[in-house]
């Protein structure tokens, strides 16, 4: 069992880089960053490298509809060998910490949404769990130096004939998939090194996230055995968990209005919230919107509270199944003091 955290960069790159080595010193496992519209995840997650020497360092996630898997690939290649610059000594599994060591990199990939990847990105989800095999299936390739099996391919979303030339592949390194609904938990189950998830509470990880990660490693002849489910936990050490919870419902009003994460939140038991956000859509009011989002469904997501009630946040994730809870920042709370909280969960 491990345990991370997400820290994106906000306002401060400095203060972002100081919460990971934070982290670091605390013992996570392993960090992630998130890729919306601020700074780009992958130029972040290079700064995060070159200040760290042990901690994992991911995407939470890429949307695979910004860049093709060509340059997807060769840009992990690059930052996972250079996570092995600042490498602690021994943490290369030989006693050395070397260019040719394993790297540090978690490349997290996701499908994303219409309004990013239309409006942002000039793009199209038709086929996202189609599209999501063809393009980790292409990146795993290109890492392992191998031929893209999209090579010559007719029906292909993105054919490629691109290797690597003048740098060595890098064959261990690990590809998450996010995921929310059952056909893309059984894609990363099969395909995948491990699942992000966002939104997904401890029991619909238990009821619907295993059942279906197990289903796509049994398709593919494994186990869950090395499989990392890796969910956000949104988390805040603090005295009274009100300001937090105001804090959250007013961050996740977007979310309650993207139709991938409606649709979980349905099948999670949550259709009274989304009904209620509905109607007060409809009639244009935003305060009744964001108490749609009931103390319930908080209480069910988040770790709130003292250190014991951070903590038994965590703890909810880990008895449903999760080998790796990453906790994450509430706005307008200190998650310097939530990483010091959760860090003996």
């Amino acid at each position: 069992m491990s345990l991370g955290c997400f820290v994106s960069t906000g306002r401060s790159l400095e203060q972002a880089i100081e919460r990971v080595q934070q982290a670091e010193a605390l013992g996570y496992e392993s960090a992630y960053v998130t890729h919306i519209a601020g700074r780009e995840s992958l130029t972040v997650l290079t700064a995060y490298a070159m200040r760290t020497s042990r901690i994992r360092l991911g995407t939470g996630v890429v949307p695979i509809y910004t860049r093709t898997p060509a340059t997807m690939a060769q840009t992990a290649v690059t930052l996972d060998e250079l996570t092995t610059l600042t490498m602690a000594e021994g943490e290369d599994g030989d006693g050395t910490a070397s260019v040719g060591a394993h790297g540090r990199l978690t490349l997290g990939l996701g499908v994303s949404h219409r309004p990013v990847v239309e409006g942002w990105h000039g793009q199209t989800i038709d086929k996202p769990v189609a599209e999501m095999r063809e393009y980790v299936g292409t990146v795993r390739a290109i890492v392992r130096g191998e031929d893209p099996p999209t090579q010559g391919s007719a029906d292909a979303k993105w054919p490629t004939g691109f290797r690597l030339a003048g740098l060595d592949p890098r064959p261990e390194l690990k590809i998450y998939v996010a995921a929310l609904s059952p056909a893309m938990l059984r894609l990363a189950g099969e395909i995948a090194d491990g699942v992000l998830l966002w939104l997904c509470t401890p029991p619909y990880i238990r009821d619907v996230v295993m059942p279906e990660l197990r289903a796509g490693r049994e398709k593919a002849g494994r186990s869950l055995d090395g499989f990392d489910i890796v969910p956000a936990v949104p988390a805040a050490h603090v005295a009274d968990p009100s300001d937090a919870h105001a804090s959250m419902r007013r961050e996740l009003l977007t979310y309650f209005g993207l139709p991938f994460y409606r649709a979980m939140l349905e099948r999670s038991g949550f259709e009274d919230e989304i009904a209620g956000y509905d109607a007060a859509a409809a009639r244009g009011d935003g305060d009744a919107m964001k108490a749609a989002i009931s103390t319930r469904f908080l209480d069910e997501l988040a770790a709130v509270g003292e250190v014991d009630a951070v903590r038994a946040g965590v703890a909810r994730y880990r008895g449903a199944g999760a080998t790796s809870p990453c906790v994450g920042p509430i706005s307008r709370t200190d998650f310097a003091a939530t990483l010091e909280a959760a860090a003996g969960a």
